[in-house]
């Protein structure tokens, strides 16, 4: 074998071993979502206690809590060289896996009884996601990723979005009061609207890890956020990325220009075949905004 060949066969040795290990994390990201699905389920659309965190539009339950405990217990037993950062625990462990949960992204809709809200499970190695799961219990949908493919109950999935923006469906939680608070109303209502004009559908479901996932399986065409957290995005960046989909990261003055992408605050999500000019405008305007007004370093 000539040393080319050695090298080549060294690299896929290498990029099968890796792809080997990423469905092996992927499996335990399944699998904890799944044991902490069942008590959900049996709890949505019950009466339940709604606590608060910063205000009042954002809420907590009981069942996040215990949905968390369920996944890092799972996780732990399967993995031992874990941590976790969760939402509501926030980092426990000191292995080199590093994983991000949200036990329940779309919990002011898990509380009210809107069937949009899933928990995201990722697992970061090296700074990067080398396994995630976005699981949808309500409507059994487990979307999924290894580090070369991106897959919707065990099926790989290619993302796809419709080329016009005036033909295009967007989802985003823009604005929400806080970006009232950091953009001014009448901009952000001024933004808002370009959006409603430009696209044929705005929908504002209320999950960026589900909205995110439905543009990788080519449900809706793009999605936009701008005030997300790592566990809310990190498995479902991955799960875009390997279905051919688009993920751009805004750094909205928090993070470094240049921060791995599942850090930022901010993104747009694009489904193949979608780059769409207002979206792109309003969303820089948006980061240039916050950038304008961050403190310095």
């Amino acid at each position: 074998m000539t040393d080319a060949n050695l090298a080549t066969s060294r690299n896929q040795s290498d990029r099968d071993a890796m792809r080997d290990y990423s469905r092996r994390l992927m499996t335990i990201a399944e699998g904890a979502a799944r044991s902490a699905a069942g008590p959900l389920l049996a709890a949505f659309r019950s009466e339940m206690v709604v606590d608060y965190k910063r205000d009042l539009h954002d809420v907590v339950t009981v069942y996040d809590r215990q949905a968390e405990a369920s996944i890092r217990d799972y996780i732990f037993a399967h993995e031992p060289n874990s941590a976790m950062l969760g939402e509501e625990g926030g980092q426990v462990g000191e292995g080199d896996i590093q994983w991000y949960v949200d036990p329940i992204d779309g919990t002011a809709n898990f509380a009210r009884g809107l069937a949009f809200w899933c928990i995201s499970i990722a697992a970061v190695e090296g700074g990067s996601v080398v396994a995630g799961v976005v699981y949808d219990p309500v409507a059994d949908l487990l979307f999924s990723s290894d580090v070369e493919r991106a897959y919707l109950n065990g099926k790989v999935i290619a993302s796809k979005a419709i080329g016009d923006e005036s033909r295009a469906t967007l989802i985003t939680g823009y604005p929400v009061s806080r970006d009232f608070r950091l953009d001014g109303r009448s901009e952000a209502l001024a933004r808002l609207g370009d959006l409603v004009e430009t696209f044929s559908t705005v929908r504002r479901p209320g999950s960026a890890a589900l909205s995110i996932a439905h543009v990788a399986a080519g449900f809706v065409d793009a999605a936009a956020g701008f005030g997300v957290n790592a566990w809310d995005v990190a498995a479902a960046t991955l799960i875009l990325k390997n279905a051919g989909g688009r993920y751009a990261p805004l750094s909205l003055g928090k993070v470094p220009e240049g921060s791995v992408d599942y850090l930022c605050p901010g993104y747009l999500a694009y489904g193949r075949g979608g780059d769409y000019p207002t979206l792109n405008r309003v969303a820089a305007a948006i980061s240039a905004g916050r950038s304008a007004k961050a403190p310095s370093p």
